[in-house]
C-alpha cells in the first residue's frame, strides 16, 4: 500500500527515541505548567493533554475543553516544547488549530467510527499539521487502514498511527491487549508510515509501563506517547497509569534502542535457512492437504460428515503437548493446527459437495 507521506520531524535527541509525553487530562493551568516544566527539564520535546475527555459512563472529570487550551499555549511559549492533544469532532479541531496546537490525534473510539473519522478528515482539508490514528478498540486492522486513508485522502501528509492496544472481555494482565502481529501488519503494509507506541494505555498500570516501553523499541516502533502527571495518584482520570516525569526520565533513559542496521551476511545466511525451511513445510502441507482430500473422497462413498470431533480433539491435545516439549507454548501450536484443520475441512468440504 502506497501512502505518500512527509516525515513527522519530532524532535528528539540521538540517544532516545521521540517521546510525547503529559497528562491524561489537562486538570488545572497549575496542574500542566508544573508537569510541563518538569517534563522540560528532563528533555522532553513534546507535551501532551487531554482537553476533551469523554469518559465510558457519563458523571466523571471529562476535560476542561477550550478553557484548557490556552494553558497548552504557555507550555509551548514558557517551554519551547510542542504541544499534542486529541480530537474526536471538527469542533475540536478548529479551537486546537485556533490556540495553535502542534499535533492532533484521533482516539480509539473514533478511529472505530467512519463517519465521526470523515468529518474530522473534512475539517482538516488544507491544514499542514500532523495527525496521530490511534488503533480502533476492536482489533479490526482494516477499519485502522481506513480511518488513516480517510486522513490521507484530506490531504494530510504527515501522519503516523498509535498501537494503544485492543479492548477485551477476558481478564488479562494488560487494560487492552497488545496483539502485537496487528501493528506489525500495518507496519508491514505501510512501510513508511510512523507508529508510535501507548505503554499507558496497554499496560493500564503504572509497572507495566517500562516493559512495554521496551517491547516497543525491540519491535521497531518509532516513538512513544505516555501518559504523565505530576502526582498521578491524585490524577482526574487514569491515574494508575501514569508516571512522574522523574520515573518516566528513569524509563526512557534506560530504554535500549535497537540499532536498523542492514542485513548482514551472517544474518543473510540464517535467513536462508528459514527460507529453505519453509519450502520444506509448505511441501509437507501440500503433501498433508493431498491426504486429507484423499479422506474426503472414502468419507463421501461411505456417507461419512466431514468433521470427526473425537479425531480434531485428539490431534490438538496431542501436538499441543508435544509443541510444549519441543520449547513452544500448547497455545501456539493448537492455533496452527486450528487453521490447518480448518483448511483440511474447507477442502474436504468441496469435493464432498460436487
Amino acid at each position: 500500500m502506497n501512502f505518500e507521506l512527509q516525515p513527522l520531524n519530532f524532535p528528539s535527541d540521538n540517544k532516545r527515541p521521540f517521546v510525547i509525553a503529559g497528562p491524561c487530562s489537562a486538570e488545572t493551568e497549575e496542574q500542566v505548567m508544573t508537569t510541563a516544566h518538569q517534563l522540560a527539564e528532563k528533555g522532553c520535546h513534546m507535551f501532551r493533554g487531554g482537553v476533551w475527555k469523554p469518559r465510558t459512563k457519563p458523571g466523571g472529570f471529562e476535560g476542561q475543553g477550550e478553557k484548557a487550551l490556552p494553558w497548552m499555549a504557555r507550555v509551548k511559549q514558557e517551554t519551547g516544547m510542542l504541544t499534542a492533544t486529541e480530537v474526536a469532532t471538527p469542533h475540536h479541531v478548529e479551537l486546537a488549530l485556533k490556540y495553535g496546537i502542534d499535533i492532533l490525534w484521533v482516539g480509539a473510539r473514533t478511529s472505530a467510527n467512519p463517519f465521526a473519522v470523515q468529518e474530522l478528515a473534512d475539517s482538516l482539508r488544507g491544514v499542514d499539521v500532523p495527525v496521530l490514528v490511534k488503533n480502533p478498540v476492536s482489533p479490526d486492522l482494516e477499519l485502522w487502514i481506513g480511518a488513516l486513508q480517510r486522513i490521507h485522502a484530506a490531504g494530510i501528509r504527515r501522519l503516523g498511527a498509535i498501537h494503544r492496544g485492543f479492548s477485551s472481555v477476558d481478564q488479562k494482565l494488560y487494560r487492552n491487549t497488545p496483539l502485537w502481529h496487528i501493528p506489525i501488519e500495518l507496519h508491514r503494509r505501510i512501510p513508511n508510515l510512523p507508529v508510535v507506541c501507548d505503554p499507558s494505555h496497554i499496560g493500564g498500570r503504572r509497572d507495566l509501563i517500562a516493559p512495554l516501553c521496551q517491547q516497543a523499541m525491540d519491535m521497531g516502533f518509532d516513538g512513544l506517547i505516555v501518559e504523565s502527571h505530576c502526582n498521578p495518584d491524585e490524577a482526574w482520570s487514569d491515574a494508575k497509569q501514569q508516571v512522574t516525569p522523574d520515573v518516566l526520565d528513569f524509563i526512557i533513559d534506560r530504554l535500549v534502542v535497537r540499532d536498523n542496521v542492514e542485513m548482514t551476511e551472517s544474518l543473510a545466511s540464517m535467513r536462508k535457512q528459514i527460507d529453505d525451511m519453509d519450502d520444506h513445510l509448505m511441501d509437507l502441507l501440500t503433501k498433508r492437504m493431498r491426504v486429507s482430500r484423499e479422506i474426503a473422497i472414502y468419507k463421501k462413498e461411505h456417507n461419512m460428515g466431514v468433521v470427526q470431533t473425537a479425531r480434531y480433539s485428539e490431534i490438538l491435545d496431542k501436538r499441543g503437548a508435544q509443541g510444549s516439549m519441543c520449547g513452544m507454548s500448547a497455545s501456539f501450536v493448537r492455533r496452527v493446527y486450528e487453521a490447518i484443520h480448518e483448511e483440511s475441512v474447507r477442502q474436504q468440504m468441496e469435493i464432498i459437495n460436487k
